[in-house]
């Protein structure tokens, strides 16, 4: 599809000069200045990009609807998306369907929830004393109740996307505490950027979005941040690569240059002795534009929870690569399905399912890393029982060499992608 010219509202990346001897293909990428786009970042300011004989041209969007409708266009030929977003353009629910796909994820955890000062002392007031997801589910409850009994307003909650694990990591979480998010509280979408603000204002009382956002709030004092992705659902799909299914099938070779380039990308991102580097990489205005040192945080899990408090560390805050973090597992897209149908956003059906289960594509991950100098671990299947992992534990492999870490749900429930319905059934809370 031809390139629009978007120049008067596009904020494009630098990139350095191309070599002139040779003809690189230039992949224009949207992102949202978020840190799980350092892959990104990483492939186009490392070179990895070249390696390939590709030049990525990153594109700084503001909104996840944007990202959505660009991709759509053909303005952008892929971009940084949230997991769900592929798999509702597929189904065609929430805006026009275009199928989509993801071959790549970009990376696993990273999200938090934060919520306002008044909120959290009125959580701590319950009495609550743990910090795990349950107990402080429960305590919100006990908030949300009270202040129905007062007639006071609900709660209201921000997350970034209809279609983001962001919202149904919200939804999971409350709906076990029994707050059901439909009816006891407001859930509102704002774009990641204007999370802060928001929050500042007044407006929402709490959110749940990627870094650095949860840390910009913590650290000017308005926000204490209560719970990561780590802890309701640790090494749980969050950003993909997504593509417009017509222009992977077009362009297959670029495509699986582009997986090599974003995998070599992650290997590196994902090394702790090239943090401080990749830190200030993305601190740069032309990616998150937010100070390095806050940056750093959320690549080590040093993460500070609260103004003036030493920082807690979080095992896998934020995985780019290790543990197989790149493969698109189907069992992940069709746990996303049944979010999407226990929550009302779409009809419990076989067409459905398969759509969802179409989006996830190890078949073409494989190709590009099996075809390739990379010494890739590659699972030997497509799926797996999600939450079933409580510590590393090898699992089979083409090389025999793969190991996944802890993937378990803060509730200890068991997903097994081939009994969607069944899960569905278990819960007691859903629209």
């Amino acid at each position: 599809m031809k390139e629009t010219d978007n120049s008067i509202w596009d904020a494009v990346a630098p990139m350095e000069q191309a070599e002139p001897e040779r003809q690189l293909r230039t992949v224009r990428i949207g992102f949202i200045p978020l840190v799980d786009c350092a892959t990104l970042v990483v492939a186009a300011e490392k070179g990895f990009d070249r390696r390939e004989g590709l030049a990525l041209q990153l594109v700084k969007e503001t909104s996840w609807a944007n990202i959505r409708d660009r991709v759509n266009l053909g303005h952008f030929d892929c971009a940084h998306m949230l997991a769900g977003m592929p798999i509702a353009s597929s189904m065609g629910i929430g805006h026009i369907k275009v199928p989509t796909i993801a071959p790549f994820l970009l990376g696993l955890n990273g999200n938090a929830v934060t919520v306002s000062l008044p909120l959290y002392q009125q959580i701590r007031g319950t009495g609550v004393q743990g910090d795990d997801p349950a107990s402080l589910g429960r305590a919100l409850r006990q908030v949300v109740d009270e202040r129905r009994r007062a007639g006071l307003e609900p709660l209201t909650f921000a997350m970034v996307f209809p279609f983001s694990c962001h919202n149904y990591e919200l939804r999971y979480w409350m709906a076990a505490a029994g707050i059901d998010p439909d009816r006891d509280i407001r859930l509102v979408v704002i774009p990641p950027p204007l999370m802060v603000d928001s929050l500042e204002a007044g407006h929402i009382d709490g959110f749940c979005v990627g870094e650095p956002w949860n840390s910009l709030a913590v650290d000017a004092g308005i926000g204490r941040l209560l719970l990561t992705k780590a802890a309701l659902w640790n090494m749980g799909v969050e950003k993909v690569l997504g593509v417009r299914a017509d222009w992977a099938d077009d362009n297959r070779p670029v495509l699986e240059s582009l997986i090599r380039a974003l995998y070599r990308a992650a290997q590196w991102a994902d090394d702790p002795a090239n943090r401080d580097e990749l830190a200030d990489m993305l601190a740069q205005p032309a990616y998150l534009g937010v100070s390095s040192k806050i940056i750093r945080r959320s690549l080590s899990g040093d993460i500070l929870v609260q103004a003036g408090q030493p920082p807690v560390h979080v095992d896998d805050f934020i995985v780019f690569n290790r543990q197989a973090a790149n493969f698109p597992w189907v069992s992940q897209a069709v746990w996303i399905y049944t979010q999407m149908v226990r929550w009302g956003q779409a009809e419990a059906s076989s067409e459905s399912e398969t759509a969802a289960r179409r989006c996830f594509r190890p078949d073409i991950y494989r190709t590009a890393l099996r075809n390739s100098d990379l010494a890739v671990s590659l699972p030997s299947m497509n799926a797996k029982l999600e939450g079933a992992l409580a510590g590393e534990i090898p699992v089979g492999s083409v090389d025999g060499k793969l190991t996944l870490g802890p993937d378990r749900f803060f509730d200890g429930g068991v997903f097994d992608p081939d009994d969607p319905e069944g899960y569905l059934h278990r819960f007691a809370i859903r629209t």
